[in-house]
């Protein structure tokens, strides 16, 4: 396999320290680097940044830009708020409800947890206005080897229809808790 893991995955941010104090104070995520220029390496444009990087476990970074001197940030109106956000896995279900205390004590809407079968899930958004989930896993093998059978089926419908196919429905109408005892 080519890629071995994710290096680091960036957004864009309104106000870098915020940020960085925010993901510290609310999902342990400590600051590891910062990196700043007034001219993008890559590019070669001249575009001051304030470039930060998060520790979120097991070698995994999270980064931000702050971009100053570009166009407030927005984002995609054509995309449903609910779709771009990020997951991030929680140990257990008792951290997963402690995290959600915790966030709402600190005057942060949560929504969740959502049960999706394969894990549970809060959602809620960072001062940036991205949405973030923390899920905790609870599939079972079995549940991961019926869905691994019915995959590349379910995509080659989806391709044909654009409808839903429902060889996994049982993920959210209920039945995978009598399917997978």
């Amino acid at each position: 396999m080519l890629v071995q893991k994710i290096h680091h995955v960036a957004y864009r941010c309104k106000d870098a320290l915020q940020t960085a104090r925010w993901y510290e104070q609310h999902l342990d995520m400590k600051l590891v680097l910062c990196i700043a220029e007034d001219t993008v390496p890559s590019t070669g444009e001249a575009d001051p940044y304030m470039h930060i990087f998060l520790d979120a476990g097991q070698g995994n970074i999270l980064a931000f830009f702050e971009l100053p001197t570009q166009p407030e940030m927005g984002r995609d109106p054509n995309t449903p708020v609910w779709t771009q956000h990020l997951a991030l896995e929680v140990g257990s279900m008792d951290e997963l409800l402690a995290a959600k205390q915790r966030l709402q004590n600190a005057g942060i809407d949560v929504l969740g947890p959502t049960d999706h079968a394969l894990f549970q899930s809060i959602y809620f958004f960072d001062p940036n206005g991205h949405r973030l989930e923390l899920a905790c896993n609870t599939a079972s093998p079995k549940m991961l080897a019926a869905l691994d059978a019915v995959k590349w089926d379910m995509l080659e419908e989806w391709n044909q229809t654009r409808k839903a196919p429902k060889h996994a429905a049982w993920m959210h109408d209920g039945r995978y808790k009598e399917m997978f005892q």
